[in-house]
């Protein structure tokens, strides 16, 4: 890729409205293949026995000859609020309906106690992969939460350029991106799902065992995901969360890192007040300096990608004297609620229909897992994030428990099992007494 510059933007509140500060990160010298601390590894070996693929290799441009007849047809139109919003039919659309989607999951996720960072990108292409094989009710509620383009070759072909750009070249570029589906055994995928996923969002296929290790295929599935992130992003899916009625985990994975185009001086960092909200005063090692405290809720519901594009356009380059925050985060989200919340609740039950994958309506999202990683000093920034979309069989959904809760007076009886005489009798009113 052939960026010279990233940008990293900093809004916050202030008395005049809001005060925007942005700031470039450079691919510097130093950080090319042979530094194994700051370039992106390449990935362990995948799994052996891959289960069985298209015929013709991955086409380096992706041709339009997919079959169009079920399960390949697009979804209807959905319905809904979102029903007008017209479907991307270029690239910039598309990064535009993912921006949309970004600031919508930021509302979702923000709240006044909590750090927030994740990464769209992740969440949006991860979900694209698993959007290729939804269909019906599903499908209309996915592209509604995420506003995909309607028209399957549109999608791909957008998706495809989508990645191509962001996607690093050679070692010494600071952006990496990758996306995979693991696979229980003697779980078949439909051909037109594997190439669409394969070509367009060019993500790697494997086997897992699912069904007999799943604890085995769990850590498979992270170390992949480490070892695309430089080590950052560890154990994304916990233990518990992968079992024998795992049949397709879909993960994607996304590094980046950069140095300040001009670096701070580690030596003028200092430890400088900063404060949370009004009534709170906190001590953070400080390396620049922003505009006056104010509520970021008024900030928060100015954001969208509109007005993010309007104070963009509006940046001038001009010297000023910065005081900036050191910081670290890790998050960890599981999206299942936030998503169903956002509109696609159908995805998450047992009437979700993913039959585009492989060809029979038995499949569900069990979770969908976000972790990401920002670090962000006087050299420059690293951030790491990745998506793991779990699916299960819909047959293996257990109906809830029910609650048998206990807290009043009962009569309780002790009986034989096989010829039901009561050997105990009994009344409870006060356990206390």
């Amino acid at each position: 890729m052939n960026w010279k510059t990233v940008v990293f933007i900093v809004l916050v509140p202030s008395i005049l409205g809001i005060g925007g500060v942005a700031y470039d990160l450079t691919h510097a010298p130093g950080h090319g293949a042979t530094t194994t601390d700051n370039h992106v590894p390449a990935a362990p070996p995948m799994p052996k026995k891959p289960p069985v693929a298209p015929t013709n290799s991955t086409p380096e441009t992706p041709s339009a000859n997919l079959t169009n007849g079920t399960p390949g047809t697009p979804p209807p139109t959905p319905a809904g609020p979102n029903a007008s919003q017209p479907s991307p039919t270029n690239l910039q659309e598309l990064i535009n309906a993912s921006n949309r989607f970004a600031m919508e999951m930021f509302s979702n996720l923000s709240n006044d106690r909590d750090n927030l960072f994740f990464s769209p990108y992740s969440i949006f292409t991860a979900l694209g992969m698993t959007y290729e094989g939804a269909r019906n009710q599903t499908a209309d509620e996915m592209r509604s939460v995420f506003h995909f383009p309607a028209d399957n070759q549109t999608r791909w072909s957008l998706f495809f350029s989508l990645i191509n750009k962001l996607d690093a070249k050679d070692a010494g570029s600071l952006l990496a991106t990758a996306s995979a589906l693991w696979v229980q055994n003697d779980f078949r995928l439909l051909d037109e799902f594997l190439n669409v996923t394969t070509a367009y969002y060019k993500a790697e296929v494997a086997n897992v065992d699912t069904a007999g290790d799943p604890e085995g295929s769990r850590v498979t599935i992270n170390t992949w995901v480490e070892n695309h992130t430089c080590g950052k992003i560890k154990d994304l899916i916990p233990q518990g969360i992968i079992d024998r009625n795992t049949r397709l985990v879909l993960t994607n994975a996304i590094y980046f890192k950069g140095d300040w185009l001009k670096q701070f001086n580690v030596s003028l960092t200092e430890e400088r007040n900063f404060h949370p909200d009004a009534k709170t005063t906190v001590k953070a090692q400080m390396m620049a300096l922003l505009p006056k405290a104010g509520a970021t809720d008024s900030l928060e519901s100015m954001l969208t990608p509109q007005k993010l594009n309007e104070w963009r356009g509006n940046l001038t380059q001009t010297r000023v004297d910065v005081y900036f925050p050191k910081f670290k985060l890790e998050t960890k989200y599981y999206l299942k609620e936030n998503l169903s919340k956002m509109g696609m609740p159908t995805a998450f039950s047992n009437t979700a229909d993913f039959s585009g994958m492989n060809g029979y309506p038995r499949l569900y999202i069990a979770e969908v897992i976000h972790q990401g990683f920002v670090a962000v000093d006087e050299q420059g920034t690293e951030a790491a994030a990745a998506t793991a979309v779990v699916m299960k069989d819909t047959s293996c959904i257990e109906p809830p428990v029910p609650v048998f809760n206990v807290d009043h007076p009962f009569i309780f009886i002790i009986q034989e099992r096989d010829t039901g005489n009561i050997l105990f009798m009994g009344k409870l009113v006060d356990p206390t007494r």
